[in-house]
């Protein structure tokens, strides 16, 4: 019997996650930020030809399992993609092929009950990047790689799990599990230490990984309340806040809630860790239905960028709904 599963990371500029000298190309129309790719993956070469999305890593794998329940083979298919760049000069476009790296795959390893498989890809754009950097020459015009590390998990009763090993601190990477709906995100696109980093030599290519925090995806309500907070017809309040800042202090009142746009923060209560949030979760609910005071300490873990609402923009009803959703910890109340 063959038990075939996947796990697929999608990669995209999200609309002003790039700072410096490389947002004058996408202010001045020569290239473009990407629309968030969609909540399930129905078809991931349509997206590619349409160039919906940078990269992707798709890992797909199988096993072979025997009448006894063990594993007699197993093997990768699936592999990365990179999209075409466009830039607009004027009334034409100029498309710049991509510069795939060859795809890393570890070989499977095979337990008694579960096969494992660790997949690399990415590679770089052909678009110049034009930027200074801090050693000789100081100035580079390729752009940076970009990959994700993937691993998934078969085992021989047919149930999968799937991990992200590594993966360039940017662009925005979304990841979905084995039945192609969106299940984690990265949690910080930081451009300015990826734009620094421009060698083959930090990179899996040369036995070199980055670790990035994942976030869980954010639920379907969170989704429709961001849309609704992001264009209500006015552009919503931005804060921004640095890396070990409280946003909120438990006990304290508070009126407002708190969409994540980048970054990740600590849910703490009583001074105890108790959740992590990242990119969509939105918090701050239990303030504004419990009486007007804060029953958790919100602290960045990264530098984050946070779109404020007042209490009065969101339906009472969808607070309530809300709130009930969000299982993290018994405890987070916030």
């Amino acid at each position: 019997m063959r038990i075939a599963s996947s796990v697929t990371s999608v990669s995209w500029i999200p609309s002003e996650a790039v700072t410096g000298t490389m947002k004058a190309p996408m202010l001045l129309g020569l290239t473009h930020y990407d629309d968030p790719p969609p909540e399930r993956l129905d078809d991931l070469a349509g997206m590619h030809a349409a160039g919906r999305f940078r990269f992707a890593n798709r890992l797909a794998a199988w096993i072979d399992v025997d009448e006894h329940g063990e594993v007699r083979d197993a093997g990768y298919t699936g592999g990365g993609l990179i999209a075409t760049t466009d830039l607009r000069l004027g009334t034409r476009t100029v498309r710049l092929p991509p510069l795939p790296w060859p795809d890393i795959r570890d070989e499977p390893e095979i337990g008694l009950d579960a096969v494992r498989f660790v997949q690399t890809s990415g590679g770089r754009t052909n678009a110049p990047m034009p930027r200074r950097i801090s050693r000789p020459p100081y100035v580079m015009v390729a752009s940076p790689p970009v990959w994700t590390t993937l691993a998934l998990t078969i085992r021989t009763d047919g149930s999968a799990d799937f991990e992200v090993l590594g993966a360039t601190r940017f662009p925005r990477h979304w990841i979905y599990g084995p039945d192609g709906t969106l299940a984690q995100k990265s949690g910080l696109a930081d451009y300015r230490s990826w734009a620094g980093d421009t060698s083959a030599e930090h990179s899996p290519w040369a036995q070199h990984d980055q670790r990035v925090l994942i976030a869980d995806a954010e639920t379907a309500l969170e989704r429709e309340l961001s849309t609704l907070i992001m264009r209500r017809g006015s552009r919503p309040r931005l804060r921004k806040v640095a890396a070990g800042e409280a946003v909120t202090r438990q006990g304290e009142p508070g009126g407002e809630l708190y969409l994540v746009l980048d970054g990740m923060l600590a849910v703490e209560v009583d001074d105890a860790a108790v959740a992590e949030v990242g990119p969509g979760a939105i918090v701050g609910e239990r303030a504004l239905l419990d009486g007007g005071r804060r029953t958790a300490t919100l602290r960045a873990l990264t530098p984050c960028r946070l779109a404020v609402a007042a209490a009065g923009e969101i339906d009472r009803s969808a607070l309530v709904e809300l709130s009930r959703g969000h299982h993290r910890e018994d405890a987070m109340r916030v």
